[in-house]
């Protein structure tokens, strides 16, 4: 990843596929310590975090992260889920936020240098090369080391750099906890992603 001090900088994280990929790696994200990295190479102006969530659900897993990260720094991007049946008869689930992340990227494209895009959709190539168009340049982080690929190799060809996400994980691995007197603020256990699914 080559990032200059005076560039302004967005990160736009889709948390399902980003969950997946570090799951696939063997490895919990520790946002935290990934916002201290960006944080670190430029002048960070936003970090989105989008992911759909299941309403009417007694207790989510993923509540206390997207409450952590909410109070974290993390400008937080959320819609319930939908639920449908298919032609099949099963019972699906429906979350994608695609589009949400789609529009804010534009938005923030006239605002930044360099955007930081943590998925492996293919789906968002053409995103890439639109705010490309715009003078911005583009890093994708994914995986190529997992079985299969988490990274669609358009995207990947598409991107002005891709940051192969395992090289990253020794410095934005999930320790194990231990208290720090100095910051009590507890970071929650990284919960499961609902799991997307485009059709319907």
């Amino acid at each position: 990843m080559i990032f200059y001090p005076q560039e302004k900088i967005a990160l736009f994280i889709d948390g399902s596929n980003l969950y997946a990929a570090a799951r696939s790696l063997g490895f919990d994200i520790d946002y935290k310590r990934l916002l201290e990295l960006f944080a670190a190479k430029g002048q960070l102006i936003r970090a989105f975090y989008y992911t759909a969530l299941v309403e009417d659900q007694e207790y989510s897993p993923i509540r206390p992260l997207v409450d952590w990260l909410d109070y974290n720094g993390y400008t937080m991007v959320t819609k319930p889920t939908k639920e449908f049946t298919d032609a099949a008869g099963r019972r699906k689930v429906k979350g994608s936020m695609d589009i949400e992340l789609a529009i804010d990227v534009m938005e923030m494209a006239e605002h930044v240098d360099h955007i930081v895009l943590f998925s492996g959709d293919g789906d968002f190539r053409r995103l890439v090369e639109a705010v490309q168009r715009k003078g911005v340049r583009v890093t994708v982080v994914s995986t190529i080391k997992s079985q299969p690929p988490m990274v669609a190799d358009e995207l990947r060809r598409q991107a002005d750099s891709f940051q192969e996400l395992q090289e990253l994980g020794p410095v934005i691995a999930r320790q194990n906890y231990r208290v720090n007197h100095e910051d009590r603020t507890e970071r929650p256990a990284v919960a499961p992603q609902p799991s997307t699914d485009d059709a319907g």
